[in-house]
């Protein structure tokens, strides 16, 4: 589930985005490539086709499960949907410096990872 506690704004193409604490988004539906961009470079992350490959699995995860998959299941999901080189942690880590399960579902404008800290 979405953070409902609004703790920042983000601008993008005109549009208010709200953020929670930890820089998720309030209102899932307010997603969009471009507001993935915006958070990105707020991460130091360019995104490339790789980014956006990992990006929709997780989207795609989080419509048929209705929650953000920490790291484990991530590591699954990506290599189901990408294949076993693509599908490693190693992998996801470059992509997604630093906490990849968390950083790639803010990018893809989902809740935090329950398993997340």
């Amino acid at each position: 589930m979405a953070s409902t506690e609004l703790y920042r704004y983000l601008t993008v193409a005109g549009v208010r985005i709200g953020l929670d604490p930890e820089g998720y988004l309030v209102d899932l539906d307010q997603w969009s490539p471009a507001v993935a961009e915006a958070l990105a470079e707020e991460e130091g992350v360019t995104l490339t086709a790789e980014h956006w490959e990992v990006l929709e699995v997780l989207r795609d995860f989080y419509a048929r499960y209705e929650m953000a998959p920490a790291m484990r299941p991530l590591v699954k999901a990506v290599g189901r949907a990408l294949g076993p080189d693509k599908g490693r942690s190693i992998h996801l880590m470059r992509l997604f410096p630093g906490s990849p399960a968390k950083v790639a579902a803010r990018l893809a404008g989902l809740p935090k990872p329950a398993n997340c800290l």
